[in-house]
């Protein structure tokens, strides 16, 4: 049991109520009585009075919430609900019989449960309870909570904290419904309870506000049970009071009668108290709570009250509650809106509660509808299910424009909406049966499903979505299977004359109950949805598989006798024949021998026959060709009936076409359009067939070559001829491939193979220059597939024995296939006037013109991913994804991706190289001058940074990459001269600003690294140059800098120029010792594969031969930034103008720097020192401040930085001076010192920003006169 031993400190519990009701805690009583108006309750009273002190003394003991038995401590009342090993009704039982015993801790403990629910790791004390108010309680709570996360249990995941809500709401049901006779009348603990979750409800904390809010809304639902109970035993009452007193006198029984009533009195007197309770947590805790800022908080208030109104609904189903539902249903979050739905949904499915909703229906209807196109997917299915029982309900509520919003929706791609609306669709349509539709046939044209048939015919019509019959059907076929299973039905529409009386369908209304005829067949056989609904073919049950067997059963039997009589009467029209020939493929083929219907087939196959003759059409010859590929299995006895006829049709064909071309290519005749006509026809025919069957032995290759051999050298061949006749070649060297044997013995097959595919693709590279558009689409088309088949690829899986066939395409054909791409695929939309009819302005023209030149790019981007061609002509493919991002960028981007998994270098060059053809095209449409400001410069960048993005975070995984990328950038900016001459910048410098982009990529080490490598392309005025046009080169040299751990070099005069530091002469000369640099490495030239990695043998500044050496900074505290600069070294002579040097220092100072000719640090001290003595003080003391503030703030951030290596105890700081402050300001915008503290950890590094970015260069906000004891002023 529970309950624990008696306080030890003494403390009065309330045992009476106070007189009357404060003036904040009126309670509304909606039947206009109150009973008991001395009663308050405790939820409502700020602090207890002395009365409530004064009684009760029980010992006890308690320490930290848990109670102690003889030195052992036990669980509390919430570690017992946590744990879930007891039953909720037996916990509860244990509680109660504390509570008899001494209520007073019972109490505690109960106050406890909810403070440790919360998550507080308090409790609260007996001495708290009785000497402080609730807020005072709360406030010493609050102080209890973990700072360090913001998890409590109602939002920890995992099944056990799942759990413990349930056990923490079915602790409080059970509660309220074990006391509901007793003690929750008592007006100590309910009033205890209501005030201790009113006041935490709220409080600022989250944790106590949801936790308190869910106890005190399903607090409030237990108590609308109690009240439900109450009621119905004040009726009981009621009637049995009545019934004994319309007795006759005599058999009237007084005592029974007084009984009754003291038992109703009673009744009444406890269901005004429980209906001051729930006002209490209604106004106390639910009118605020319901537009809390936590939307789980709003919900839990919207579904609890749903619950009172379904329970309750005679004092809670009216518009003073509802209006708060209303009023959510635009709340900002799905998650309530949904609560509000699924609410509203108890209460409609009730036909008695409905009717009473008229009120509320009429006001938020239109919110309602609506949010059938929420833009969450949950909301708008449970609002459409809400408003298909509004229409059970009453069928006058929703207009014709209300059910019209909902009707388009059962073509929606998210497969519950369309269902839902489905089911919406045929409650409104056809659920109605009246009078006259008693005594129909089941089946036929004069059933009732005949006429629903027919409606569902019309609606499909007037949607105007007549490709998307198959989304019609599959969203009605959850709950009109039944109406789109009845195919007798239909194919007695179709085929049966009207009756005297009855209107014909129309030719459109046949061809649409064709289509959806079909639909309903395939949805039927194949019992999955179409294609963009749901993510695949779903594993069917032994049900589900007996019903599709069934089924097909059924299509068989039905079709095999109907179809050859609906394709002789439709047999001229394109639309039906083409939906008609696909049935065949759904057949179960054993029932034409099983069921003796082999005349029926031979009928099917005459037909077929007369349709292949009669049309030309592309799409209705394929379908005949796919129905003579599935009745020919032979795995079936009528394979040899379908054989024969196949033969003797395709025998029919190739005569006619060898024939008709014999006549057609005569010499010296010119063929007029008839003959061109009927060879184009049967070629058609003939590709069609080859397509679906093996036409090899009729040998085709050669009459095709021919034809397009004369197509190409005259010039005059019909571009439909040259079309086919290339995809009829093309499936002949397919079928060619798929014939060739294992073994080698047959080595002829393949050099025939070889020969003919060779010849083909060459034939097609000239068709490339075609003037024709679609010949060219068409070559271009076969060419990428036969490249594909043929590449590296087809000796995978132990084939190696094809490697004869291998087929690599040239740097010819590779430029060809690059041209063509962006000739016609990257053009603007309205320049392509490709769209026939002149319909160029159609949208529906252009979508398909997007599509097919999607098509192309995706056909050549998979010659890139597969390695088939060059990775590097995808650079002319990357350096579009900007400009056509709408259109390709998703093809685009996934090409990078795969090319970036095959290789990772390789795919860096290419996206430098579409930088730098970028770069090239600006420059020869704006001149040398590049303004990098322009929309041009700026759009190049964006690219640069969105390829930057693609890299991802994992920074070791793209190391080499990246530096590789780094690498081809410098060289490509340092290539060529400036057209200024000598002194001038390089043409292609600003291209550095673009390579910045990817800075952020490279690793500190790497920065170093490459930041070496862009100094052998330097010379030493370089990096003393100030100008506009030297700006890129700064930029890219301190995004290389900040934040590195390099301490060689740090800035002078500007962004990224090279300064003297504090060097150690002992340092200088131990690094010096240890890093000797091999005179034959001192060369600029690197290869790709080890420049990364060769960092101890790179050649540093061009003016400088001998190599950097770490070095250590002196105690900032002990030198000032302007010694750094002007008295560290002594000047050579040849580097001073105005002193003379003995010859004998000069000798000792080759001694010293053996290794170098000319000092580079020297160089640099002596030009900083030229341009010091021009400054004025002024400045000199604004350099001085501004150096100490970074220094200092820098160390300080890497001190508490937990990633330093051994050698970083002294970071340089990089010293940004300028010459003038308008310059600073400018180089400030470009500037990012985000990455000036990369080695703090996460956490510090975001605080660090906030603090540092704002105000980096505003010396007094961040900078003290003592931290250096330098004086800045």
């Amino acid at each position: 049991m529970i309950a624990a031993q008696d306080l030890h400190t003494d403390f009065q519990c309330p045992q009476e109520a106070e007189s009357q009701l404060s003036s904040d805690t009126d309670l509304e009583d909606p039947e206009g009585k109150n009973a008991k108006t001395g009663k308050v309750l405790a939820a409502r009273r700020g602090k207890k009075t002395l009365g409530d002190k004064a009684k009760g003394k029980l010992p006890g003991g308690r320490a930290n919430g848990h109670h102690q038995e003889n030195g052992m401590e036990t669980m509390t009342l919430f570690e017992v609900v946590k744990v879930g090993k007891s039953a909720t009704q037996s916990v509860v039982d244990d509680w109660i019989e504390a509570y008899k015993h001494n209520r007073d801790v019972a109490l505690l403990d109960l106050i406890n449960f909810f403070i440790h629910c919360s998550g507080c790791r308090g409790a609260v004390s007996g001495e708290m309870f009785r000497h402080m108010q609730n807020s005072e309680i709360i406030r010493k709570m609050t102080e209890e909570f973990d700072e360090d996360s913001g998890d409590y249990p109602l939002t920890l995941s995992g099944p056990q904290w799942k759990k413990f809500r349930i056990s923490f709401c079915d602790f409080i049901a059970v509660l309220v419904r074990q006391c509901q006779y007793s003690i929750i009348y008592d007006e100590y603990m309910m009033d205890s309870v209501i005030s201790l979750l009113t006041g935490l409800s709220d409080s600022q904390v989250r944790a106590f506000r949801h936790t308190s809010t869910l106890a005190a809304m399903k607090l409030m639902t237990a108590l609308v049970n109690v009240a439900l109970n109450l009621s119905i035993n004040m009726d009981n009452t009621q009637r049995q009071y009545e019934a004994e007193r319309n007795k006759v006198v005599a058999k009237r029984a007084n005592d029974r009668l007084e009984l009754l009533l003291q038992k109703r009195k009673e009744l009444q007197e406890n269901q005004d108290e429980i209906e001051n309770m729930m006002n209490a947590i209604f106004k106390g805790v639910f009118v605020h709570r319901y537009r809390d800022s936590i939307a789980e908080i709003r919900a839990i208030c919207i579904e609890e009250i749903g619950m009172w109104m379904k329970l309750y609904s005679d004092a809670f189903l009216n518009d003073s509650y509802l209006k708060y539902v209303g009023w959510t249903m635009h709340d900002k979050q799905g998650e309530v809106r949904l609560k509000c739905l699924t609410a509203l949904q108890s209460l409609f499915y009730s036909r008695e509660l409905g009717a009473r909703l008229e009120l509320f229906t009429s006001r938020f209807k239109d919110r309602i509808v609506s949010m059938t196109l929420d833009k969450e997917y949950d909301v708008a299915v449970q609002a459409i299910k809400l408003l298909t029982l509004v229409l059970q309900s009453s069928d006058d509520v929703l207009t014709a424009e209300d059910c019209e919003s909902v009707y388009h929706l059962v073509y929606s791609a998210y497969r519950p909406i369309a269902v839902s609306a489905g089911e919406f669709l045929f409650k409104k349509l056809f659920s109605h049966r009246g009078p006259e539709d008693e005594g129909l046939p089941r089946r036929g044209r004069q059933s009732l499903n005949g006429s629903l048939i027919k409606t569902t015919v019309f609606f499909f019509l007037e949607s105007e979505l007549h490709e998307h019959g198959a989304y019609l059907v599959d969203s009605l076929w959850e709950c009109g299977s039944e109406l789109l299973k009845d195919w007798e039905t239909m194919i007695s529409l179709l085929l049966d004359e009207p009756m005297p009386g009855e209107e014909a369908l129309t030719d459109r209304q046949e061809t649409a109950l064709v289509e959806l005829m079909l639909c309903a067949v395939r949805q039927a056989c194949e019992c999955h949805p179409p294609v963009g609904r749901g993510t695949g073919k779903r594993v069917l049950g032994a049900k589900e598989k007996k019903t599709q067997l069934d089924d097909r059963t059924r299509i068989t039997e039905m079709f095999a006798v109907a179809l050859p009589l609906l394709l002789a009467k439709y047999c001229v029209d394109i639309d039906k024949v083409t939906n008609l020939l696909q049935i065949p493929k759904f057949f179960d083929l054993d029932i034409y021998t099983t069921g003796r219907l082999e005349k029926h087939l031979d009928a099917l196959l005459r037909q077929i026959w007369e349709v292949q003759d009669k049309h030309t059409d592309i799409e209705v010859l394929e379908a005949c060709s796919t129905t003579y590929h599935y009745l020919c299995n032979e795995e079936f006895t009528i394979f040899n009936r379908v054989d024969i006829t196949r033969s003797q049709l395709l025998d029919e064909l190739v005569d006619k076409f060898n024939r008709l071309l014999e006549d057609f290519l005569q010499e010296g005749e010119e063929p007029d359009e008839d003959d061109a006509y009927q060879v184009l026809s049967t070629l058609k025919k003939i590709s069609a067939f080859h397509n679906a069957h093996d036409l090899s032995k009729w040998d085709l290759f050669t009459s095709n070559y021919r034809l397009l051999n004369t197509g190409l050298q005259n010039g005059d061949m019909p571009e439909q001829i040259v079309i086919h006749a290339m995809q009829c070649t093309h499936y002949i060297i397919l079928w060619h491939l798929a014939k060739v044997p294992d073994g080698s013995s047959l080595k002829n097959d393949m050099v025939t193979l070889r020969k003919q595919m060779r010849a083909f693709c060459l034939m097609c590279q000239h068709y490339l220059n075609s003037i024709n558009t679609a010949v060219k689409e068409q070559a271009f088309i076969v060419l990428c597939d036969l490249l594909m088949i043929f590449s590296h690829q087809i000796m995978s899986s132990g084939r190696e024995q094809l490697e004869p066939l291998v087929y690599a395409p040239d740097s010819t054909l590779q430029a060809e296939l690059l041209n063509f791409i962006l000739d016609q695929v990257f053009i603007d939309q309205d320049v392509d006037n490709n769209s026939t009819d002149g319909q160029q302005d159609d949208e529906a023209s252009k979508i398909e013109a997007l599509h097919k030149r999607r098509n192309l790019l995706a056909a050549y981007c998979k010659l890139i991913v597969y390695n088939v061609v060059d990775m590097n002509t995808g650079a002319d493919i990357f350096k579009q994804y900007m400009r056509y991002y709408n259109d390709y960028g998703d093809i685009i981007k996934e090409t990078m991706s795969k090319t970036r998994q095959i290789d990772k270098v390789q795919c860096a060059k290419t996206l430098v190289l579409s930088l730098q053809k970028l770069f090239n095209d600006m420059l020869s449409e704006l001149g040398i001058n590049v303004d990098r400001s322009s929309s041009a410069f700026c759009g190049i960048k964006e690219l640069a940074r969105r390829f930057s993005l693609t890299f991802g975070l994992d920074q070791l995984k793209t190391r080499e990459a990246i530096a590789m990328l780094h690498k081809n950038g410098i060289e490509f900016a340092f290539k060529e001269p400036s057209p200024q001459g000598e002194g001038g910048p390089p043409l292609n410098l600003a291209f550095l600003d673009i390579l910045s982009e990817f800075s952020s990529k490279l690793i500190r080490q790497d920065k170093r690294t490459v930041h070496m490598y862009l100094e052998r392309f330097m010379t030493f005025q370089m990096a003393l140059q100030r100008e506009d046009c030297w700006l890129p080169l700064i930029s890219y040299r301190n995004s290389l800098q900040v934040g590195g751990d390099d301490d060689t070099m740090s800035v002078i005069s500007g962004i990224s120029s090279r300064g003297s530091s504090i060097r150690s002469k002992k340092s200088k000369q131990v690094a010096a010792s240890k890093r000797k640099i091999p005179e034959e490495e001192n060369s600029c030239s690197s290869t790709d594969a080890g420049w990364l990695n060769r960092e101890q043998s790179m050649q540093t500044p061009v003016m400088m031969h001998s190599p950097l050496t770490s070095t250590v900074l002196r105690d900032p505290k002990k030198m000032r930034p302007e010694d750094s600069y002007a008295t560290t070294y002594t000047l050579p002579t040849e580097q001073h103008p105005h002193q003379h040097v003995p010859p004998q220092q000069q000798q000792q100072q080759q001694n010293r720097h053996h290794q170098a000719a000319i000092d580079y640090n020297t160089q640099v001290t002596w030009m900083l020192t030229q341009r010091q003595q021009a400054e004025a003080c002024q400045q000199q003391e604004r350099i001085s401040m501004h150096y100490a503030k970074m220094r200092n703030h820098m160390q300080q951030a890497m001190r508490r930085g937990s990633g330093l290596m051994e050698d970083d105890e002294e970071p340089i700081v990089e010293d940004v001076m300028m010459s003038s402050e308008d310059r600073l300001e400018d180089i400030n915008e470009g500037m990012d010192f985000d990455t000036i503290d990369i080695d703090l950890p996460a956490s510090k590094n975001r605080r660090e920003r906030s603090e540092l970015k704002p105000d980096y260069f505003d010396p007094s906000s961040i900078m003290d006169d003592s931290v250096l004891n330098v004086s800045m002023f």
